[in-house]
């Protein structure tokens, strides 16, 4: 094992080698012990089983052991019950645990959810050493906060600010004009472009891109130019996005993400979108320019909107879906394609092709049915 200390210079020592540093001091897995019944009070659950039972670690069902915590949150998982070794199970309300006489369970509503807040308990956040690197580009003109942390290679444009306890890791930029609140993590490689503004407590995964230009072109052919992008991203508090998702400046005006908005990896939000606060957009998703998206709307992956659209509050909208108008509040949409077995999938595409010829088909046979029947009916009488 390897031990590293800190110096009074911010620097890391290794017992073998010499190594300098700036950043991170220590991170990890804080050294926690609670009882099921502490854990319980936390996350508003029912013990059932030894509520005294001491819990040192969160792990997954096949892996846990005596003095691990574990959790059920899908069916597929309930195989594993019998054979868990975890010292404590979170499971949820409705879950049968009468049979398992030699193991104990925390029941709660949502397991998923109450895993999340006691995996916080176990994890102890990184530090940083509040330092500026000397190999950092730092225009004379930024405005930094107390304890910033600005990793080597990073580059801050003329007349930036950034807010207090807000990490810069290699390889970011910040354009000129920039504003970034408190608490804030940029990663490794990502671009914040000239005069967009990202709230506080945010989180941007490595490579994601913010304020790069939108995709607008006017005329056809050899006449198609460029249509200058001169609005800006702002990006409001408590909002994550993944790695190389990309966040385009508004042509006018302002690209907007809402407050609490989480976003995965891989998406793309085009010119003067606006993302409601608490949204969820999952992988490969795209927005096409202009869309308004509301409050709590979750995009699953690979769905794609069309520009102009408006999306209502709490809609649903499934894998792989295109959304070609807008979709009312609380609606729930799905268009993806199931993966079939390869030659049923070749039948039903060839078909495919044939099927307005067998509609019309179809709407024959109907009428002629139809009038069949009516003569029927009039030879009866």
């Amino acid at each position: 094992m390897k031990l590293w200390t800190a110096t009074r210079q911010g620097e890391i020592q290794n017992i073998h080698s010499r190594i300098h540093v700036r950043g991170v001091l220590r991170y990890g897995v804080n050294v926690v012990r609670r009882t099921l019944s502490e854990l319980s009070h936390l996350v508003g659950g029912r013990v059932v089983g030894n509520e005294s039972v001491e819990i040192g670690r969160v792990a997954s069902i096949e892996e846990a052991g005596p003095g691990d915590l574990t959790f059920l949150a899908h069916s597929r998982y309930r195989l594993y019950l019998a054979s868990c070794k975890a010292s404590a199970i979170i499971v949820g309300s409705n879950v049968a645990v009468s049979s398992y006489l030699d193991k104990n369970f925390l029941q709660v509503d949502q397991p998923y959810l109450a895993f999340a807040k006691i995996l916080r308990v176990y994890t102890r956040p990184q530090d940083y050493d509040g330092q500026v690197s000397p190999r950092a580009s730092v225009d004379s003109t930024v405005i930094l906060g107390e304890r910033v942390t600005v990793f080597p290679h990073v580059y801050v444009g003329r007349g930036v600010r950034v807010g207090q306890r807000t990490v810069l890791f290699p390889g970011v930029f910040l354009g000129d004009g920039v504003e970034v609140g408190e608490d804030c993590i940029f990663y490794p490689q990502v671009t914040v472009r000239e005069k967009c503004r990202v709230g506080n407590r945010v989180v941007l995964d490595a490579g994601v891109v913010i304020g790069s230009d939108g995709f607008g072109y006017a005329g056809e052919g050899k006449e198609r130019i460029k249509i200058p992008q001169v609005g800006i991203v702002e990006i409001e508090d408590d909002v994550e996005i993944g790695a190389n998702t990309t966040i385009d400046r508004a042509t006018l005006g302002r690209t907007v993400i809402g407050r609490g908005v989480k976003i995965d990896n891989l998406v793309q939000i085009a010119h003067n979108v606006a993302v409601g606060e608490y949204s969820v957009i999952i992988a490969q998703a795209g927005i096409a320019g202009s869309t308004q998206i509301g409050r709590e709307v979750i995009l699953a992956g690979q769905a794609g909107v069309l520009n102009h659209l408006k999306i209502g509050d709490g809609a649903r909208i499934g894998p792989q879906s295109g959304v070609p108008h807008s979709v009312a509040p609380g609606a729930l949409l799905s268009s993806g394609i199931a993966a079939a077995p390869h030659r049923e999938w070749l039948k039903v595409m060839t078909v495919l092709p044939r099927l307005p010829r067998l509609w019309s088909t179809v709407r024959y046979l109907e009428r002629k049915v139809a009038a069949l029947s009516r003569k029927a009916e009039s030879g009866k009488r």
